[in-house]
């Protein structure tokens, strides 16, 4: 495991003005892979085409809507970031700060990885995990296997995962169909019934255990790493005037889930990806839900949340908790089709599987 610059941040710097700039204490790239800090995720605005952003670091350019790296093998290292957002007359309004991980291109090179993504739709459409695998398979990486007991249509031959549409954390530990097996048997089965939990000897209730998971999927053997990809389920409900109460209900959850994998797996690094933000067009969600849940309310709760949880899970990595930054390099505009709110298009998914790449590369 290699040391990292990493930096603390107080709920002071997370919410720093009106514009509440949100930075994470890293950000991770690697040679030859895109990596983007995109205005519009830092800050809560609905026009953020109405601030000037501007960016100090000693490599990557600042773009109209983007600050955008691809690292070359000489920028391997840590590079300090400073973040400006200015009004239209030049005035500092808030500023940040943050790091820029490169990796080597061939770290981890020579080494095994097995892999377990657990995550909700984003995680089923497979596309994400794809771009994982693509960028592992490049020379330079460890041999690598994914652990998980759903292979959708649109996964690769060697991409499985455990991600299912409309899940949450709380799913992952308590949902349980106990219908018999020749009904919940198949894909649909774990639709109905979290992976990691089994049917009690009079098959009416569940037991939560992760060990025999590990053992009937796994080999016995814990995965090195676990991803997380969730909390749009969570919390697309709550109310974006106080987010708050839904938000630390859902953060108990995970807390409660990353406790258990850490108990089960003491060694294993838990992944938990930063909640990704919404398409930057209101027209996506008047399609998927007409008036009932506006843009501009889930970005409040989104923004929120990402501060929640880097307030919550940051420096927790000798319980194995790590932060990985997926909700900035997220493009809200070509990262999504016109006509979807959360989902993004293979574009903005590829963006996502970077960022869960370049944090593998930064870890292993």
């Amino acid at each position: 495991m290699k040391p990292l610059l990493l930096l603390v941040l107080t709920a002071a710097a997370l919410c720093a003005g009106e514009l509440q700039l949100t930075l994470p204490p890293v950000v991770y790239a690697t040679p030859d892979v895109q990596m983007s800090l995109y205005h519009d995720n830092l800050v809560l605005t609905r026009t953020p085409e109405r601030y000037r952003f501007e960016f100090r670091c000693d490599i990557g350019k600042n773009e109209a809507r983007r600050w955008t790296v691809k690292p070359a093998d000489s920028d391997v290292g840590d590079h300090p970031i400073e973040v400006q957002v200015k009004d239209a007359g030049g005035k500092v309004l808030e500023s940040g700060r943050t790091v820029l991980h490169v990796s080597p291109r061939k770290a981890g090179e020579g080494r095994n990885l097995r892999l377990l993504i657990v995550g909700d739709s984003l995680t089923h459409a497979s596309i994400y995990p794809n771009e994982i695998a693509s960028l592992l398979s490049r020379p330079g990486n460890p041999a690598w296997r994914m652990i998980g007991t759903h292979h959708p249509v649109g996964a690769l031959p060697k991409v499985s995962h455990e991600g299912y549409g409309g899940w949450r954390w709380a799913d992952f530990l308590t949902r349980f169909d106990p219908k018999p097996p020749e009904v919940t048997a198949g894909p649909l089965a774990r639709k109905a019934t979290s992976p990691f939990i089994f049917a009690s000897g009079d098959g009416r209730t569940g037991v939560f255990d992760l060990t025999r998971y590990f053992k009937e999927q796994a080999e016995g053997r814990p995965p090195d790493v676990v991803t997380f990809l969730l909390g749009i389920n969570d919390c697309f409900g709550a109310n974006p005037d106080r987010p708050d109460e839904k938000i630390n209900e859902v953060l108990d959850k995970a807390d409660q889930l990353l406790a258990a994998f850490h108990k089960a797996a003491p060694d294993t690094l838990l992944a938990v990806g930063l909640t990704t933000p919404p398409n930057s067009r209101q027209e996506a969600f008047t399609a998927n839900y007409k008036d009932r849940y506006p843009r501009w309310g889930w970005k409040r709760i989104q923004h929120r949340l990402v501060q929640r949880m880097l307030e919550r899970l940051s420096g927790r990595e000798k319980e194995g908790i790590h932060l990985v930054p997926t909700e900035l390099n997220l493009d809200p505009v070509d990262g999504y089709p016109v006509n979807n709110g959360v989902h993004p298009s293979p574009a903005g998914y590829a963006q996502v599987g970077a960022s869960f790449y370049s944090w593998l590369k930064s870890r292993w």
